[in-house]
């Protein structure tokens, strides 16, 4: 199973590298990991996700506890209790033949084309992960000649955040 984990972490160098480093002693796998500065420019959020089972993620918890410039960590509910995106650039082989087809494609999973040249269009995409394959399966017989993700970014749904301390 999938779990998505939202950390608070101090935003100084070197954060990063710690995190991945707990992760990579224990033989845990990062299926995706996503870090940016948050409304208060001293805390980056992480959003991470891990495949595996409740035992893992209660370790992964632990040891994301342990490490100092963390600051908060929490699961996100996984009965769907929040919005996540992924920002993607997708380059496909595309001859001028081609070309309006793949923009009808592009149109129908509402992707922006942001570059044409004579023999390719590179789409972008903010959307689920699940949306992203479905457009990538699409145009996939095109010939897909580079695809490039973000990664996960997640946000719970309603009033409820992720704050420095429970209040």
């Amino acid at each position: 199973m999938k779990y998505t984990l939202s950390v608070l972490v101090e935003n100084q160098p070197g954060v990063l590298s710690k995190v991945s480093g707990l992760f990579s002693r224990r033989g845990f796998n990062i299926d995706s990991l996503a870090v940016g500065i948050t409304e208060d420019p001293s805390i980056s959020r992480m959003t991470i996700v891990v495949n595996g089972d409740e035992y893992i993620l209660e370790q992964v918890e632990k040891q994301l506890n342990k490490v100092i410039p963390v600051i908060k960590v929490k699961t996100l509910d996984e009965t769907g209790a929040f919005i996540s995106s992924e920002l993607s650039l997708i380059k496909i082989s595309c001859s001028a033949k081609q070309r309006s087809e793949v923009m009808n494609i592009a149109e129908l999973m509402q992707a922006k084309i942001v570059d044409v040249s004579l023999t390719s269009l590179t789409l972008q995409i903010a959307d689920t992960q699940e949306n992203t394959e479905t457009l990538i399966s699409l145009v996939k017989p095109y010939g897909i000649k580079e695809i490039v993700r973000t990664g996960m970014v997640a946000i719970e749904k309603g009033a409820d955040i992720t704050k420095k301390h429970n209040a």
